[in-house]
Parts: structure tokens; C-alpha cells; sequence
């Protein structure tokens, strides 16, 4: 089997969800700016973390605002529901990680058409797990699973989500519709879009579980 078939035919996929399975509306400068970052900053979450206590849940509620404002302005991605059926119908265990609250990625499923694929309790946001790259929540699915890094992958659009594959040592597969691939040494297998990554099934042979 080669290197790309075998990690398609792993029995556990965790996904990104915004830009990964959903079109990418996010415009993350903006977002910064909305909620008083400046250039220096570290990351959003992280900002919000090292505020004072008042502040950061003001702030944090109009992250949430946001989010909820750019869930309804996304799609699914091309080729995601055909992707998710074929994990599916080969008894692949999916869950998503991401930086979002569980709230706002099940809406947010729910708009695109995708809710229906994923168990509420295999979907985890910030406030289930730290957030990536902390593999905290990696690891939760994969214990929920009785599952091993070795028969999982992370399947994302931004650097977050391949550190976060390598922190909990699974594989990771880069999506990346732009096609330049800026972190070729954190992703094991990269793809233009789902689509690519649903044909390749086909060709899979899947793992069986240990």
C-alpha cells in the first residue's frame, strides 16, 4: 500500500471545520481589529486569555457575534458530503476539532447541510478541549474511540490544524485551495480540495480496527 492509500484508509478522521468543510469567509485581520488586537498580538484566543476577566468576556462575546454573523454567510465545501458518505459507509469513526465554540460548529453544520454526519459529542470546540495546536482534543476523540494516533489523521486548512496533527503524532492532510501548500513539512498527504480527497477513497483500502 503506498504512503497516500494508507493514510486514506486510516479508520478515524478529524476535521477543521471552518475552511476546511465549510467554504472560508473568514477574514481574521478584520476579526483582530474588531476585537482591539493589534499586529503584535498572539493569536485570538490567545489574546482573549491574557485579558482581565471583565474584558475578556465582553470580548468574548463579540467573537461569538462574529462567528454566529459568519456562519450564516458559509456553504459547504465542494465535495465534503460526498467525502463524509464514504467515510462513512467504510465504518470510519469522523469527529471535528475546532477553535469555534460546539455551539457555533453545530449551527453552523446545521446551515451547511452537514449536521447529520457527526455526533454532537465528537464535535469539540474550545471549551471542550484547549485549543489547537494543543492535541488535548485529539486525544479525546481518540480515547472516546479506543483509538491510537496510528489509525487517525487530521484533515485542515491552516497551520493550526497540521501542529495540532503532529502534537498528537497522527497524520495530517493539508487542504488547500490556493495550491501553494506553505507548510509542506507538517502535512503528510496535500490536496486542492475535498473532492480530490473523496475520489482518492475509492482507491483506499481501509485499515481494520486493532
Amino acid at each position: 500500500m503506498t504512503h497516500r492509500h494508507h493514510i486514506l484508509a486510516r479508520r478515524c478522521w478529524i476535521f477543521d471545520l471552518d475552511g476546511t468543510l465549510t467554504l472560508p469567509v473568514h477574514d481574521f485581520a478584520a476579526i483582530r481589529t474588531a476585537l482591539g488586537m493589534t499586529e503584535t498580538d498572539p493569536d485570538i484566543l490567545g489574546f482573549l486569555a491574557s485579558l482581565p476577566a471583565a474584558e475578556a468576556t465582553a470580548k468574548h462575546a463579540r467573537l461569538i457575534e462574529i462567528e454566529y454573523e459568519l456562519a450564516a454567510r458559509t456553504a459547504a465545501a465542494p465535495g465534503a458530503g460526498r467525502l463524509l458518505d464514504r467515510l462513512l459507509r467504510r465504518g470510519v469513526q469522523i469527529g471535528i476539532l475546532t477553535r469555534n465554540t460546539r455551539e457555533i460548529a453545530l449551527h453552523t453544520l446545521g446551515l451547511i447541510g452537514l449536521k447529520q454526519y457527526f455526533r454532537p459529542d465528537a464535535v469539540l470546540g474550545r471549551d471542550e478541549a484547549a485549543p489547537k495546536p494543543h492535541p488535548e482534543g485529539v486525544a479525546k476523540l481518540l480515547d472516546a474511540w479506543g483509538s491510537v494516533p496510528d489509525e487517525a489523521v487530521m484533515v485542515g486548512d491552516y497551520l493550526f490544524d497540521l501542529q495540532v496533527g503532529r502534537a498528537a503524532g497522527i497524520a495530517t492532510i493539508h487542504v488547500d485551495r490556493s495550491g501553494t501548500f506553505r507548510w509542506p513539512e507538517l502535512a503528510d498527504l496535500a490536496v486542492a480540495n475535498l473532492e480530490e480527497l473523496a475520489e482518492g477513497l475509492t482507491h483506499a483500502v481501509p485499515v481494520p480496527a486493532s
